[in-house]
């Protein structure tokens, strides 16, 4: 039986895609669309309507004060010159393919892949202190990206803008494992705010992109690199798939924090 053909919503501006996203119910997004794309393909998803962001004028940059502001619909090569550590992710994410393709907001929202972890832009978001816009059920709101990702608020939310300090400096540290499409199995993201303090944060060392409390209170404690590795481990909830085991996540971690808190400490 052939699948009902979805309702279709082109919003032309920033305004109509709040009023076309309403509280969320039944509706799919889709920005760059390589997430989306296959799962419409392989019949994984089945939309009732379906929001096409290409023309919601939510693809602006401004750096401005200070502030760096990205809309949702940023493609992820527009921030290859963005501040550290987020550029230097940013240029790491898949090939260059889905770089042009996909967004800052659709990789924020990444769900876990059923073999290997995504939403790379995850963990340097949480290091530079980002906050998240979105909208849907409820209304309007604007938390931490920590926050939007922890309590499950990605769900049923519309991404609108993402907001954030000009850092000092910013480093980046990750597994390197050559891969058709570049999947990143674990990675550190270290960042010194303009206040002098430094965020920690990780993608592949739990569901979703997390902070690193306790390497971050470790390091503030003396600078150590070495003992802010080995707290990290409590921050974590490893899991095996088809990029790397539990365990060699676990030996990982603690070397990739030492690496970026290492580049960041030579960093000016």
């Amino acid at each position: 039986m052939t699948a009902a053909r979805p309702e279709v919503l082109l919003p032309s501006s920033p305004e109509d895609a709040v009023r076309a996203f309403g509280d969320g119910t039944g509706v799919t997004v889709v920005a760059g669309g390589t997430i989306v794309m296959p799962d419409l393909t392989y019949g994984r998803l089945q939309p009732a309507r379906a929001l096409l962001l290409t023309r919601s004028g939510l693809d602006t940059i401004t750096r401005e004060g200070g502030t760096v502001r990205l809309g949702a619909t940023v493609p992820v090569a527009a921030l290859e010159d963005a501040p550290e550590p987020l550029a230097a992710t940013a240029r790491h994410v898949a090939d260059v393919e889905i770089r042009a393709q996909g967004t800052v907001g659709g990789n924020l929202c990444a769900a876990p892949g059923a073999g290997a972890p995504r939403g790379d832009l995850q963990a340097p978001l949480i290091a530079l202190g980002a906050h998240v816009r979105s909208t849907g059920a409820g209304g309007e709101r604007t938390e931490l990206v920590e926050e939007f990702l922890h309590n499950g608020s990605s769900e049923g939310r519309l991404v609108l803008e993402i907001e954030f300090d000009e850092p000092q400096a910013g480093a980046r540290a990750a597994l390197d494992r050559p891969h058709t499409h570049d999947y990143t199995a674990l990675s550190v993201a270290a960042c010194r705010g303009v206040d002098g303090t430094v965020r920690l944060a990780a993608s592949g060392a739990a569901p979703h992109g997390i902070r690193l409390p306790s390497a971050e209170r470790a390091y503030a404690q003396g600078g150590d690199a070495e003992r802010a590795g080995r707290e990290a481990i409590a921050d974590a909830t490893f899991a095996d798939d088809a990029l790397a085991s539990a365990w060699y996540r676990e030996q990982m971690l603690p070397v990739l924090v030492r690496r970026a808190l290492t580049d960041l400490q030579e960093t000016a």
